[in-house]
């Protein structure tokens, strides 16, 4: 197996022996990309949630298919060679994908014209077989490095680890990668082995070079702590196009993580927040021996000043219409913006998450329930002030979970909290959000090794120490209750009933007995 740095260096070589005065000229490439777009077909707000046409018409929305579709071609008529790719999660988060399941990202995607796509956890949220109809739809390659699927029927011999692709005479090896534990995220069935990123990556790199492929791009739905990661420790990428932490990288903005791109080594690492709100734009300049000269760019904002193709907005308007009914209706009020942001929501406690957490609770507090406990990965979007709409509520909870009541030990509670907090540092939906309840948590403690510091129970007016031995009941989603978001310790509870009432139902009812919502939180959870 032949290594990158040989086969560059015997490219080099190759070139110093062409005859005296040739020349190879440097290759650009700009790279467009889109990573969590999450069925964002329509505008939406500056809350990621939806936003009305008269809003739409007077400058404050952002984002969609149609103003997307005018900020590729502009951006393909400025550059000589470009390629557009998504780092993965397409599906999930509107009422379009719920009732369209993946045929209208496939549409919209092949409309745009991506050359390939990495599969997100979120493509497996109704399992396999809707991923391969998506698969089979589309005009592109999906790609998916660190997973076996030999078993899968659906996807064995048409899910591919990589793929190459040519642009303006050069060959551009692409990758795929997905978050290792989307067994515990998504539902991609029992068939699917899911590996780690490093040894997928690297064996992909070595193959692809062994190809005379020099000039390598992986699309990662990973996160940007894993996406270093990968830089850091393998040789031969290029380029990393993340997904999944949501992570807005910039040169211009003091709300950046990071710079854009983020370098590692030679590798330039970039995303492009979420929901269509930014398409990422990174031109970069490759020497004949495939290594970087230059990379720059800058995500463009896709806000009033880019207009709306008119034929596309008038498709994502017929599509609409089987679903307008349902999320027009007005089912509450808000007093205030209901903070909802995924990037606070997953970090400590949020004004949606105790929402959520207390519609919960309250629901089902007179069969003897007295925990609430919600997943940040849930929770989508804020709300805010005025009227609330259905389709509002379901661009929060868009999954279809169902409240799940059982009973457990104090200890597992305390565990619960423990795996909450585990991953705190990479932004991911395990943070619990919860209700009666209040924990404190030590981020100086390594994950899983006793972060959790103290956790109170109500009883009437006073708090009192959680007890390990009693039993208490619980209520969380149909989806951690299975163990999803690594919270397998309730696999094993008691008296476990998970054909609750769909939560978005609870939420919306629980705000229309409210006589205008307001907003609030009131620090019960802590930070240390």
């Amino acid at each position: 197996m032949l290594s990158r740095i040989m086969l560059k260096t015997t490219t080099t070589l190759a070139a110093l022996a062409l005859s005296a005065g040739t020349a190879v000229a440097d290759y650009s490439l700009t790279i467009l990309h889109t990573n969590d777009f999450h069925s964002r077909f329509e505008p939406i707000s500056k809350y990621d949630s939806g936003c009305s046409e008269e809003k739409n018409a007077e400058g404050k929305c952002f984002g969609g298919t149609a103003r997307l579709i005018t900020a590729v071609g502009e951006a393909r008529a400025r550059s000589n060679n470009a390629i557009l790719v998504s780092g993965g999660d397409q599906f999930q988060g509107t009422l379009f994908y719920t009732y369209y399941k993946g045929k209208v990202a496939a549409e919209m995607m092949n409309k745009l014209g991506y050359d390939a796509m990495t599969v997100g956890n979120h493509e497996f949220d109704d399992g396999p077989e809707v991923l391969r109809g998506f698969m089979d739809a589309v005009e592109f390659p999906v790609l998916m490095s660190n997973a076996d699927v030999s078993l899968e029927p659906a996807l064995a011999g048409k899910l591919a680890k990589s793929t190459v692709i040519e642009r303006g005479g050069e060959k551009l090896g692409l990758i795929g990668l997905t978050p290792q534990d989307t067994d515990e995220l998504a539902s991609p069935g029992k068939n699917i082995v899911f590996t780690d990123p490093v040894s997928a990556v690297q064996g992909e790199v070595d193959r692809l070079s062994a190809m005379g492929v020099n000039k390598i791009i992986v699309l990662s739905h990973s996160g940007y702590v894993v996406d270093q990661r990968v830089a850091t420790q393998t040789t031969g990428v290029d380029v990393i196009v993340g997904g999944h932490s949501n992570t807005y990288l910039s040169n211009t903005s003091d709300r950046a993580k990071g710079p854009y791109p983020t370098m590692v080594g030679n590798t330039a690492i970039v995303q492009a927040y979420a929901y269509g709100k930014f398409l990422g734009e990174l031109n970069v300049t490759f020497d004949d021996a495939g290594d970087i000269k230059a990379a720059i760019g800058e995500p463009v904002i896709m806000d009033a000043n880019i207009s709306e193709d008119s034929a596309t907005k008038a498709r994502v308007t017929e599509l609409a219409q089987p679903l307008d009914e349902i999320r027009n209706k007005v089912v509450a009020q808000s007093d205030s913006l209901i903070e909802g942001d995924p990037a606070v929501c997953r970090v400590q406690e949020c004004a949606m998450g105790n929402l959520v957490a207390d519609a919960m609770l309250a629901r089902v507090k007179s069969q003897g329930i007295s925990i609430a406990i919600a997943n940040s990965g849930g929770l989508r979007s804020s709300i805010d002030a005025g009227d609330v709409t259905m389709g509002e509520v379901l661009t929060v909870l868009p999954f279809k979970n169902t409240l799940s009541t059982f009973e457990i030990k104090g200890s597992v509670v305390i565990a619960a909290m423990e795996n909450g907090v585990s991953q705190v540092e990479e932004v991911k939906g395990r943070f619990p959000q919860v209700a009666g309840i209040r924990f404190t948590w030590d981020s100086s403690i390594a994950p899983n090794e006793g972060r959790i510091v103290e956790v109170l129970v109500t009883d009437g007016d006073n708090w009192l120490p959680i007890d390990p031995d009693k039993i208490y009941g619980v209520v969380s989603n149909n989806y951690v209750r299975g163990g999803g978001d690594g919270y397998k310790m309730f696999l094993s509870a008691m008296n476990a009933y998970d054909f609750g009432p769909d939560l978005a139902d609870v939420m919306a009812e629980y705000m229309a007995a409210k006589d205008g919502y307001k907003a609030y939180t009131d620090g019960r959870i802590t930070r240390k």
